[in-house]
């Protein structure tokens, strides 16, 4: 997530160089033909045009809305996540008296269940947006994508990170671990019938939790709203150049008495920055369709994961906690 109020134009770049360049070049060569070729043919009115630009500006507002719709959700799920954890730890603290070593591996439990998540989440599928070189290598600089039982050994026993390296779902299996301790515990007389049935209260809802998340991860979002809305886009922005044709000519070549280079220049320019914002906000909407990908606009899961553990860690009574995630280059990851 980025946590800057400005994003930075090295940021913006990144992601539109490629663009920028292609309509530069664009809008160059058609110009050139009508101009210096004397294509006059190729030019067309800019009325309809300006009416597919209203219709794609429509059908873009709407896949916008929708797609921040799937990241508000996302983060409301993960703020459901810090909250159940909490009461989780208190619960585990309350009910479970006089065992240490069983309060120590029913949070650290919790706080490997999280990061499970977290990097199960992150996981790239079929219909994972791809952005150019730049920008993956970027995210992959930061280290955002990890195998599952990643640093587990700090949390774990040892047999159960190689039990949990065998299986598909790691986070599922570690909340059936959680009750199954519950239940020896229940065996053991260290907690009471009603103690437990709080504790898998506490397991339900956590599975609620991650069921909603692995709901958004595993559902794409509707391409008949993904696929036409860039199919729209490209094609007004490829039209474009054609429509400016012939409102420069007709009101700003006369007025410079036949001075085509400003003529050319301000033709390109607005070609250009026309065709920059409209893919801009369709890009804004697909880059907000998968908020667990451990992009630029995604939940912030690995923050919210240190956030969980070092508040648990501290209900615990340690007093080596870890440092919270700084944002790397304004991004939260």
């Amino acid at each position: 997530m980025y946590i800057k109020r400005n994003i930075s134009w090295g940021i913006i770049m990144r992601f539109a160089w490629k663009n920028l360049l292609f309509f530069i070049i664009y809008a160059g060569v058609i110009f050139s033909f009508y101009h210096f070729l004397e294509w006059k043919h190729i030019d067309i009115p800019f009325q309809p045009l300006s009416v597919i630009g209203i219709a794609v500006a429509f059908y873009i507002g709407f896949k916008n809305s929708q797609s921040y719709d799937r990241f508000w959700e996302g983060r409301k799920i993960w703020g459901g996540i810090v909250n159940y954890s909490r009461t989780w730890a208190n619960n585990v603290l309350s009910f479970v008296e006089n065992d240490r070593a069983a309060q120590v591996t029913l949070i650290y439990r919790h706080i490997a269940w999280i990061n499970a998540l977290r990097i199960q989440l992150r996981q790239p599928n079929s219909f994972s947006k791809k952005e150019n070189r730049a920008v993956e290598r970027m995210f992959d600089r930061h280290g955002e994508r990890n195998p599952v039982c990643s640093g587990f050994e700090l949390l774990l026993d040892p047999k159960e990170v190689a039990d949990l390296e065998e299986r598909k779902n790691v986070a599922t299996h570690l909340i059936k671990n959680q009750g199954l301790h519950l239940k020896q515990l229940l065996a053991e007389e260290k907690i009471t019938e009603f103690d437990k049935q709080v504790f898998h209260n506490n397991l339900e809802e956590m599975y609620n939790l991650q069921g909603k998340c692995e709901r958004i991860k595993n559902t794409p979002f509707p391409r008949q709203y993904a696929y036409f809305s860039t199919v729209f886009t490209w094609i007004f922005v490829l039209l474009v150049p054609f429509g400016l044709l012939n409102v420069f000519e007709s009101q700003l070549a006369a007025l410079e008495q036949g001075n085509n280079w400003w003529h050319m220049i301000l033709m390109i320019f607005f070609s250009v920055l026309i065709s920059w914002i409209f893919t801009t906000m369709e890009k804004v909407g697909s880059n907000s369709e998968d908020p667990f990908e451990g992009r630029i606009n995604d939940v912030p899961m690995t923050a919210l994961c240190k956030t969980i553990e070092i508040d648990l860690r501290d209900m615990l009574d340690e007093e080596s906690l870890p440092e919270k995630t700084k944002p790397i280059h304004n991004i939260l990851y």
